[in-house]
């Protein structure tokens, strides 16, 4: 199938590798055979699943002629913190719209995006889940009545257009899967606003990928983000009709949320402490590490029986661990002191 991108600014390093885990397989693959797609490793200070979105983002708004990105997220958001530093790798200015108070010291995604030259304007919860729509709109105004333009990015990059990222990464995993011997395979990803798992559901299907993609909800529920997916690549069929009309069915696993969007139980901590010293790979709390906890816990239950291979996306996230050090309670190494 021959299909056609929209432009987009390369700002990713790829191809990411695919990684074996021979220790976590023996461990905890149930005889499954368990990957990692390293998009942790799409750049240093760019890392993670964003910068693959923002690719095609950025080249839309440049198109459009944009001077300006608005987007939102909450204070630690990987989204943010990627929006302001591909903006001020590409010249243009970022404006983010963050959910919460502003804490009493900047650490992490949110000093970052303060390094970055983003302005900042920091809201209640209420009030952000209430007007989000209306500020997006007001500041839109305001850069306007400056003689500037402003592209609005939803959520995560979460649309249309960024879909094209894991669309496009989708060709990447043909020829990964090809080099590694994977005939077929489960792929799980974290889904947080929906853009990843709609992008990598949509490629597969396009792509005729031997897969079945997961998504595992750190918010929300099953029910939101089948209805997310959906609108994900209606809005892409809206904006691309020439694109092949092809029917897509998102999955997700539910309920590995806890207690809520960014809070990890004590498992959760020890889960990534385990796999950090086990393979060296480092998740965070607000994504990938309840994700990998529900894809261990669904392969011990059985819900990939038969299938030999089992591919996580690490989506990165790595920024967001420290502010949440203290969910760690053994720093020290095994058998250290």
């Amino acid at each position: 199938m021959v299909l056609v991108y929209p432009r987009k600014i390369d700002l990713a390093h790829t191809p990411t590798p695919l990684q074996y885990l021979e220790r976590a397989s023996r461990r905890w693959g149930c005889g499954c055979r368990i990957w990692v797609k390293r998009d942790d490793l799409t750049g240093c200070t760019l890392s993670g699943n964003k910068v693959r979105k923002l690719e095609y983002i950025t080249a839309h708004a440049i198109d459009t002629g944009c001077d300006t990105l608005i987007t939102c997220g909450g204070i630690q958001s990987n989204h943010c913190r990627a929006t302001a530093l591909a903006g001020a790798q590409l010249g243009l200015q970022v404006h983010l719209l963050l959910r919460g108070a502003a804490p009493a010291e900047r650490e992490g995604n949110l000093l970052l995006d303060y390094l970055a030259g983003a302005s900042v304007n920091c809201y209640a919860p209420s009030q952000y889940v209430r007007d989000i729509d209306a500020l997006f709109a007001q500041w839109q105004a305001h850069y306007a009545a400056r003689g500037r333009k402003a592209l609005a990015i939803p959520t995560g990059g979460s649309d249309g257009i960024g879909v094209w990222g894991y669309i496009a990464a989708c060709e990447e995993l043909a020829r990964d899967f090809a080099a590694a011997g994977i005939e077929r395979a489960h792929v799980v990803t974290a889904t947080g606003s929906g853009g990843t798992q709609a992008g990598l559901t949509l490629g597969a299907a396009l792509h005729r990928l031997p897969v079945t993609v997961w998504g595992v909800n750190v918010c929300d529920d099953a029910q939101y983000f089948l209805r997310k997916v959906a609108q994900d690549v209606g809005d892409w069929r809206q904006r691309y009709p020439q694109c092949p009309e092809i029917p897509v069915e998102p999955r997700v696993l539910d309920g590995y949320v806890g207690q809520g969007y960014g809070v990890a139980d004590a498992q959760v901590f020890d889960l990534i402490c385990t796999l950090a010293r086990l393979e060296g790979i480092v998740l965070d709390p607000v994504y990938t590490g309840k994700a990998f906890a529900g894809m261990l816990a669904e392969l011990k239950q059985g819900r990939f029986e038969g299938t030999r291979d089992i591919v996580f996306m690490h989506t990165g996230g790595i920024f967001g661990v420290f502010p949440q050090r203290r969910g760690f309670t053994d720093p020290a190494p095994a058998g250290g002191p």
